[in-house]
């Protein structure tokens, strides 16, 4: 797993989103994974995290403590949750209120930006498990 760069939190980040995903790629090309990701951003209460993942990769059904949204960046992603199927092709956001379970399939080759932002009494956890 790749160290995180400092800082990951600050008054300003500034992002290059292809130059991310390129990297990511590259990783997930180079390991033959279906899937990486990298925290982008990292405060106590909000997370951005990019996820690459392979065509058929999933992430399963989980949830996390905190609002989220899924923002499709290449490709085309299938977000299954609280029994609906949400179509995301690029450019589609998502958002989800906290503890709805959801998974999350890509169809082809795909990367997402996913936002986390917890409510201040419980910064702590994080079940959706990409850091």
């Amino acid at each position: 797993m790749r160290p995180h760069p400092t800082p990951l939190d600050g008054d300003f980040l500034e992002l290059d989103l292809p130059a991310e995903l390129a990297q990511l790629e590259r990783e997930r090309t180079e390991t033959g994974a279906i899937q990486t990701a990298k925290t982008l951003v990292k405060y106590p209460s909000l997370r951005v995290v990019l996820i690459a993942i392979g065509a058929g990769g999933r992430i399963p059904e989980h949830q996390t403590a905190g609002r989220i949204t899924i923002q499709t960046m290449v490709g085309r992603i299938r977000t299954h949750a609280d029994g609906r199927v949400f179509d995301m092709p690029v450019g589609r956001v998502l958002a989800l209120d906290q503890s709805v379970r959801h998974e999350l399939e890509a169809i082809v080759d795909s990367a997402v930006v996913l936002t986390i932002a917890w409510p201040q009494e419980d910064t702590a956890s994080d079940v959706t498990g990409p850091s």
